[in-house]
């Protein structure tokens, strides 16, 4: 146990002055006189101790309240000068220490407030993980990307948010950069780093959307192509075609029957040539919608009775499923239409006799799913010129994306574990 040094001043004072007691009194005896003046000095070096005992509990005392304060986080108790040189020294010290603390805590509390505000105005979805790399905290940006999901996701690591997109991001690095697509066109950019929290490591996410810079830069590198490509194009066909068919014309059948046909086949190959550079066409000149009320359900209906034909061809069964009640929706009739219609006559073409194209409105939007031909994961469905399909031309999901996109509607194409592929179209409630 170890003793303070205030009960050792004590305890000596005290025994100093019981031994001087014990002297005192022996010289009673002797020397009235010299036991007057003996009492006399007793009793000042008493009141001389205890004004010592006072002046060194006075820094004890105010170095307490010093460290009080600083306990509470209370920076803004100062002390006054005494007057006296040591005291004076200590708390010159300590109201320089506290002003310098005061300051530094005035600073890193703007400086976290700014970075609060920052993060949570940011255009980027910032997710913030913890010690544990569990999800910590979302800012405004990325609980608007996640919806209704994203309290859900606080306290769980990323393998286990069944998020796709925060999947991917498991095995990412701090400094790692990447881009990922999801539903086979919203592409994002994510990238991971981290900062320092009380002398620790911790790490964060930011993911920012690319899809319409992306979408925008690659509408104005086709469309220039095929503007160009369409007017050369269009303007040799024409005239080639003229000729053609007027050479076709003036010979006598007799003689040149064979010729004809020929002249007739390239002709009707100009034709086609001059429909085809007609369809590219229409993914630069696609107007922006005119939007009205309409009826998703009955659109939906109409589209299908069209299709049926089609899908009872191919020995395809096709299954409407409806809202219980009319499904009204700001949009261009027209275009949705060509929408519904072309992603109908994919779902035709990836199934086979036997299969089913199933098709569902609801307040949400539409979901036209099949149980034909998967789509493989790597495809690139949605980019320009891509397709699939042996004698495809990759405009039909060009122009699909471009009318959904100029609506605001959301949508996905995706194969399921359960092998049904499912294009959904989402449409604001």
């Amino acid at each position: 146990m170890k003793i303070s040094t205030r009960t050792k001043y004590i305890g000596y004072i005290t025994v100093l002055h019981l031994v001087l007691i014990g002297l005192v009194y022996k010289i009673l005896a002797q020397d009235k006189l010299l036991f007057i003046v003996s009492e006399v000095f007793l009793l000042l070096s008493a009141v001389v101790s205890i004004q010592l005992y006072r002046n060194f509990m006075q820094p004890i005392q105010f170095v307490k309240s010093g460290i009080e304060a600083i306990k509470d986080k209370d920076f803004s108790i100062k002390f006054v000068p005494t007057g006296k040189g040591e005291i004076d020294t200590l708390i010159e010290v300590y109201n320089l220490m506290i002003d310098q603390l005061r300051e530094e805590r005035t600073r890193l509390y703007e400086q976290h407030f700014f970075l609060e505000k920052l993060i949570e105005a940011s255009p980027i979805s910032i997710i913030i993980l913890d010690y544990d790399n569990r999800i910590e905290s979302l800012n405004l940006k990325a609980k608007a990307h996640f919806g209704k999901q994203a309290d859900d996701l606080v306290g769980k690591e990323l393998g286990d948010t069944a998020q796709s997109i925060l999947e991917e991001l498991v095995n990412m690095q701090d400094g790692d950069s990447r881009v990922v697509k999801t539903n086979g066109v919203v592409t994002f950019k994510v990238q991971r780093s981290h900062f320092m929290d009380k002398g620790f490591k911790r790490s964060f996410l930011m993911i920012e959307e690319l899809t319409n810079e992306i979408l925008e830069s690659e509408k104005n590198a086709y469309g220039k192509v095929i503007r160009m490509m369409a007017h050369e194009v269009n303007n040799t066909l024409g005239a080639t075609d003229s000729i053609l068919q007027t050479t076709q014309h003036i010979l006598p059948d007799a003689e040149y029957q064979d010729l004809k046909e020929a002249l007739g086949i390239a002709s009707e190959r100009n034709q086609r040539l001059t429909r085809f550079m007609r369809n590219f066409a229409d993914v630069v000149r696609l107007p922006l919608p005119v939007k009205a009320p309409a009826n998703v359900g009955k659109l939906v209906k109409d589209v299908s009775i069209f299709m049926e034909p089609a899908a009872a061809d191919k020995g395809i069964k096709m299954h409407l499923f409806l809202s219980e009640y009319d499904v009204i929706k700001m949009l261009d009739l027209g275009q949705i239409e060509h929408v519904l219609v072309n992603i109908i006559k994919n779902a035709i073409e990836a199934c086979v006799a036997g299969n089913h194209v199933e098709l569902y409105v609801s307040e949400s939007g539409i979901v036209i799913r099949n149980n034909g031909n998967p789509i493989d994961s790597d495809a690139k469905l949605f980019n320009p010129f891509f397709s699939t399909k042996k004698d495809g031309q990759g405009i039909g999901l060009t122009l699909t994306r471009e009318i959904l996109v100029n609506h605001g509607f959301g949508f996905s194409l995706r194969t399921g574990e359960d092998g049904w592929t499912a294009f959904t179209i989402e449409m604001p409630v």
